[in-house]
C-alpha cells in the first residue's frame, strides 16, 4: 500500500506559482478496512489577508450578517433610489401591490383588533399607574408610524402588559402616581422617549445581538411571573379595594387583599366575576371553533360596553362599584413639553426606559418573527428596532407610553386575515415551555425558575436581572468547562465517533483519540490541559488493567475548535513538551483556517514537525501506524 504524507501547505502561495510543502513517503502495508490505498491530504493555510481585511470581514459578520446592501449591486441609479425608499420605508414595497381585496381583509382585521385594543389600552395604562386615556392614545399614533416603517405584516402595535408592569413598578418606587401625578406622567413620557432612543440606536448601530442575552428560558419565566403579578393586580378592581398596596410582589399583594377585607364590595365582585366568566366562555368557544376567533376578540370591548350601560342604568344604586370616570375627548395632545431632561429623577427615567425598551423590543421582534415564519416571509430585526424605537420616540411627544407588538392582538390580526388559526399558540407555549426546558436543558430551566420566582417574590427588574445572570453563568460554564470526548473507530469504516455514544466504536491500540468541542481561549486553556492529562492517565490505567498495547500517540480532533488565542497556543505548545518528555506523540487533526493560521504565525508548526497535522483522524491513524512498522523496499 502506498501512503503519501503531505503535512502543511501554504495555500496563499498558489497565486505566485510556488507551493511550500513537506512530503514524507512511506511504503508499507497498513490493515485499513475495505481499502487498498489511502492518500494523506494537505492541511492548507487560509489565503493571506491584511489586518485591515480581517477586521473588515469580522466587523461585517458582526454588524451586517444579512448583507443588507446586496440588493443594490449592479442596479441603475433610478432603481437604487426605489430600492432605497423600499428599504427605509417598507410601505413603498407593498403599497404598489395593494388592492381592494387586501383592503377588505384589513378593514375586518383592523376593526377586530380595535375591539380588543380599547379595553386592553385602558387596563394596561392602569397597570402602569397612568390615566386610562393614555392607554387609548398609545393605540393610535404608534400603529400609524409602525405601518410606514415596520417590516412585519401581522404585528399589531400597542401597550403590552409586561412593559406596563415594569414601568409602573420602577417609577412608583420613587414617585407616587397619586401624590405627584404630573411628575409621574412626565417621567413616564420621558422613559418612553429613552426607550425609543435606545431601541432606534440598537437598530441604527446594528447591535441587535444585545437582546439575545435575554434567552427564551429567561423570557418564559419572566412572562409567567409577570402574568401572575398582572393577575394579582386585578384583584384591586375585582374586589373593589380602595387602599391597595403600591408593591408588586406576591406576598405584599396577598397581604393587602386580606388586610382590607372591609373594603370588599359585593356588587363589584358579582359584576367582575360575571364578566370574567363571560370572557372565559368566549375564549373557550374560539378555541373549540377557530373560525369564531372574533368571538373572544370582541368579548373585552363587549364587556366594557355592557358594564358601562349597566352601571349607567343603575347609577343611583351603584355606590359600591368603582368606575374609571371621565375620559378626555379628542386626539392625542402634544406632550413634548412634558419630557423631563433634567432634575433628580432623570436617571430613573433613563433606567426605566432602557429596561422597558429591551423587554418591549424583545417581545415585538419575537412576535413579528413568529407570524412571519407562519407566512414564509422574513422580518428584518434591525429595521424592526428602528421602527419600534422611532414610534416610541414619536409617541412620547404625543401623550403615549411604551408600545410594542402584542402577541394577543397579533394573533387576532393573523386570524382575521388568514385561513388557518393559531388560537392555541399562547396556551400551548405557556403550558409546555417549562416542561420542555426541564427535559432539554436544566440550566435553562433554572433561568426560567429564577426569573419566575424573582419577579413574583422580589421585584420585576431584579427578577429579570437574576435570570439574565443565570443565563450569563451558563455561557461562562460552557466557555470555561468545554466538552471533551474520547473517540473510537466504527468497525470496517474510517469513521471515528464517541465511545460513549456508539457502543460499536472501539479503541485503536496505542492511540488515544480526543475531540475538543469549543474554542481554546484563556478562560479554558488551563482546564483543557488538565482534562487532557487526566484522559491520558485514565487511558494508561485502562491499558494496564486490560494488558493492551502501550500508549504511543495522542490525537486531538480540532474540527469543533473554531478559534484559539495566545493562551490556547501556549497550552498546546506546553502540552506537546510534556507529552514529548513521556515519549508520547501529539497530533492535531483538521484545525480550521483561523486556528492553523495562528499556529503558523506563532511558529509553533516548526516545533511540532511534519507528522503532527492531518486532515482526518483516519488518515492520522493510518499514516502513524505505518511509520511504526519496518519499511518494506
Amino acid at each position: 500500500m502506498g501512503v503519501n504524507s503531505n503535512r502543511v501547505e501554504d495555500f496563499s502561495s498558489h497565486s505566485s506559482g510556488s507551493t511550500t510543502t513537506t512530503t514524507l513517503k512511506v511504503s508499507t502495508e497498513i490493515p485499513m478496512p475495505a481499502a487498498q490505498s489511502m492518500e494523506i491530504h494537505n492541511i492548507c493555510l487560509p489565503p493571506k489577508k491584511t489586518t485591515f481585511q480581517k477586521l473588515k470581514h469580522r466587523l461585517s459578520e458582526i454588524f451586517f450578517p444579512d448583507d443588507p446592501l446586496y440588493r443594490f449591486k449592479k442596479q441603475t441609479w433610478c432603481r437604487k433610489l426605489v430600492l432605497g425608499l423600499q428599504f427605509l420605508f417598507p410601505i413603498f414595497q407593498w403599497g404598489p401591490e395593494y388592492n381592494l381585496s387586501l383592503f377588505r381583509s384589513d378593514i375586518i382585521s383592523g376593526l377586530t383588533i380595535a375591539s380588543l385594543a380599547i379595553p386592553q389600552g385602558i387596563s394596561y395604562a392602569k397597570l402602569a399607574n397612568l390615566p386610562p386615556i393614555v392607554g387609548l392614545y398609545s393605540s393610535f399614533v404608534p400603529p400609524l408610524i409602525y405601518s410606514v416603517l415596520g417590516s412585519s405584516r401581522h404585528l399589531a402595535v400597542g401597550p403590552v402588559s409586561i412593559a406596563s408592569l415594569v414601568m409602573g413598578t420602577m417609577l412608583s418606587e420613587s414617585v407616587s402616581p397619586v401624590e405627584e401625578p404630573i411628575l409621574y406622567l412626565k417621567l413616564a413620557f420621558t422613559a418612553t422617549f429613552f426607550a425609543g432612543l435606545f431601541q432606534a440606536s440598537l437598530g441604527l448601530l446594528r447591535l441587535g445581538f444585545v437582546i439575545d442575552f435575554l434567552s427564551k428560558a429567561t423570557l418564559v419565566g419572566f412572562m409567567a411571573g409577570a402574568a401572575v403579578i398582572v393577575s394579582l393586580q386585578q384583584l384591586k378592581g375585582l374586589l373593589g379595594i380602595v387602599h391597595f398596596t403600591s408593591k408588586m410582589q406576591f406576598i405584599p399583594v396577598i397581604t393587602s387583599v386580606f388586610d382590607h377585607r372591609k373594603e370588599w364590595s359585593w356588587q363589584t365582585i358579582v359584576m367582575g366575576f360575571s364578566f370574567l366568566l363571560f370572557l372565559l366562555t368566549t375564549r373557550h368557544i374560539s378555541m373549540r371553533k377557530p373560525k369564531l376567533f372574533w368571538v373572544s376578540a370582541a368579548a373585552p370591548l363587549t364587556s366594557v360596553i355592557l358594564s358601562t350601560l349597566f352601571v349607567f342604568c343603575i347609577k343611583s344604586k351603584a355606590h359600591g362599584i368603582s368606575i374609571i370616570g371621565h375620559l378626555q375627548m379628542g386626539l392625542n395632545p402634544p406632550s413634548s413639553n412634558m419630557l423631563y431632561f433634567n432634575g433628580q429623577y432623570l436617571a430613573l427615567a433613563i433606567k426605566t426606559g432602557i429596561v422597558t425598551g429591551i423587554l418591549s423590543l424583545t417581545e415585538g421582534i419575537a412576535v413579528g418573527r413568529t407570524f412571519a415564519s407562519l407566512r414564509n416571509y422574513q422580518v428584518d430585526g434591525n429595521k424592526e428596532m428602528m421602527a419600534i424605537g422611532l414610534m416610541n420616540m414619536a409617541g412620547s411627544c404625543t401623550s403615549c407610553y411604551v408600545t410594542t407588538g402584542s402577541f394577543s392582538r397579533s394573533a387576532v390580526n393573523y386570524n382575521a386575515g388568514a385561513q388557518t388559526a393559531v388560537s392555541n399558540i399562547v396556551l400551548a407555549t405557556a403550558v409546555l415551555a417549562a416542561y420542555k426546558l426541564w427535559k432539554v436543558d436544566k440550566l435553562d430551566f433554572l433561568a426560567c425558575v429564577c426569573s419566575f420566582f424573582g419577579v413574583l417574590f422580589i421585584s420585576v427588574p431584579l427578577g429579570l436581572a437574576i435570570a439574565v445572570g443565570v443565563s450569563v453563568f451558563k455561557i461562562v460554564v460552557h466557555v470555561t468547562r468545554p466538552n471533551t470526548v474520547v473517540l473510537g473507530n466504527i468497525p470496517r469504516t474510517h469513521i471515528y465517533q464517541s465511545l460513549n455514544r456508539y457502543r460499536e466504536a472501539s479503541r485503536v491500540p496505542s492511540f488515544l483519540i480526543l475531540a475538543i468541542e469549543s474554542p481554546i481561549y484563556f478562560a479554558n486553556s488551563t482546564y483543557l490541559q488538565e482534562r487532557i492529562l487526566r484522559w491520558i492517565r485514565e487511558e494508561e490505567e485502562w491499558i494496564k488493567a486490560n494488558q493492551e498495547s502501550t500508549l504511543k500517540c495522542i490525537i486531538i480532533d480540532m474540527t469543533a475548535v473554531t478559534g484559539i488565542d495566545t493562551s490556547g497556543i501556549d497550552m498546546v505548545s506546553e502540552l506537546r513538551k510534556m507529552l514529548e518528555k513521556r515519549s508520547l506523540q501529539l497530533v492535531l487533526v483538521n484545525p480550521v483556517g483561523s486556528v492553523i493560521e495562528k499556529l503558523h504565525q506563532s511558529k509553533i508548526l516548526e516545533s511540532f514537525g511534519m507528522n503532527a497535522f492531518y486532515l482526518t483522524v483516519g488518515e492520522a491513524v493510518g499514516d502513524i501506524s505505518a511509520s511504526w512498522k519496518p519499511m518494506i523496499l
